[in-house]
């Protein structure tokens, strides 16, 4: 008999417009004082100028911590902490990109006291209790929003990853109007990411269920369908919502069928060359895919009838199809293609691979082991 556990967001709130409330909502749900998590990027674009008047309206007391930075630090968020504290937020909200919201997560949990960011690495060890949190994504790509995890930078080499149902949000906010604004190649880098993110739930080694598959599925429907529309024409709103939903979706299936090869070969570019996670992936996804093929071919068959219906032959020509569709996508949508184009040289494969064979708690979930000589010709074919 199939046994499996599936956490998920408490409430998922789809809402044009809903994040000018965003007063209200906390107010309703008890709140006296709250910390919005964010990053420069936000504020300058005026994401929040029409949230905010309401917090004076209703005489909610209010502190933006706005020193977010793309692949946070223990840093970042230690003086996030100290920010909530110091204003006696009892409410969190992350409100941004990826990075915002895992950091909002982890100042939920730390602010109290209880635990210390040192001890809650790995899967299980936060325990909680946490301050009442909500998140607000601004970017339909991380699906940070319903995931169990919250990543951080620990050296200019590794990620780790805090792993707990403690970090799902009370609320997740989904207001399309807020991505609007995302700039084509952010959308793109962004809108890949959550395909990946669907992509390796559906093939993954462990913790696969029928929950996720489904989700997983969908969320490619979605983003498929949405993706080249809302890169090339940012101000259609149903593409926005739709690629927005479909992120969401993506996430709530990652986090209960985890990420494995394309993002554990891709932390590495992002910590040490600053890449942008979602463009990270988005360069390892068709080397990795190829690889995968003896392993996960029927599986990628079956969503190559999804992302690109009418792939013909056996299971494994439609999966080198897919793959080799996927390879071309980025630089189909505008961004760079290859690892040369972000600064990486040969000389840098084998300290990219040792790198690579540090994400242990992904590398365990690929439908074909990675082993370190594998890493590096991975590497190689994507240069």
């Amino acid at each position: 008999m199939m046994q499996f556990d599936f956490h998920s967001t408490r409430s998922i709130l789809v809402e044009r417009g809903g994040a000018n409330n965003l007063a209200k909502r906390i107010a309703e749900r008890g709140g006296k004082s709250a910390l919005i998590v964010t990053d420069p990027g936000v504020l300058s674009a005026g994401l929040l100028d029409k949230a905010m008047p309401q917090f004076k309206e209703i005489g909610l007391p209010v502190q933006i911590f706005s020193d977010v930075q793309a692949d946070p630090p223990a840093s970042v968020i230690d003086a996030a902490v100290k920010a909530a504290q110091a204003s006696k937020a009892d409410y969190i909200v992350g409100f941004g990109g990826g990075s915002s919201m895992d950091v909002a997560k982890l100042v939920a949990l730390l602010a109290p006291g209880k635990e210390k960011l040192a001890d809650v690495y790995g899967v299980g060890m936060a325990k909680g209790p946490r301050l009442p949190l909500i998140l607000v994504p601004t970017t339909a790509g991380t699906g940070s929003e319903v995931t169990t995890i919250s990543i951080v930078t620990v050296s200019e080499s590794e990620k780790k990853g805090v792993v707990s149902p403690q970090l799902l949000p009370d609320v997740a906010l989904l207001d399309a109007e807020l991505t609007l604004g995302l700039p084509a190649h952010v959308t793109a880098a962004t809108g890949i990411d959550a395909m990946v993110h669907a992509i390796e739930a559906f093939t993954t080694k462990r913790l696969k269920n029928p929950v996720s598959d489904c989700l997983a599925k969908e969320a490619l429907r979605l983003l498929a369908g949405n993706l080249h529309k809302a890169v090339k024409t940012g101000n259609d709103i149903d593409a926005r919502e739709n690629m927005l939903l479909g992120a969401c979706l993506a996430g709530m299936a990652f986090t209960n069928a985890p990420v494995a090869g394309v993002h554990a070969l891709a932390y590495p570019i992002g910590a040490r060359f600053h890449v942008p996670h979602g463009l990270s992936n988005s360069l390892m996804l068709g080397p990795v895919m190829r690889f995968n093929l003896d392993a996960a071919h029927t599986m990628y068959a079956e969503l190559g009838q999804i992302i690109k219906p009418g792939l013909q032959g056996s299971t494994i020509e439609q999966a080198t199809q897919l793959a080799s569709y996927l390879g071309g996508l980025a630089g189909d949508l505008g961004l760079p293609q290859r690892l040369v184009e972000v600064g990486i040289t040969a000389e840098d494969i084998d300290q990219l691979a040792a790198d690579a064979m540090l994400q242990t708690r992904l590398l365990q979930n690929s439908p074909r082991e990675i082993r370190l000589n594998d890493a590096a010709d991975l590497y190689k074919e994507a240069l």
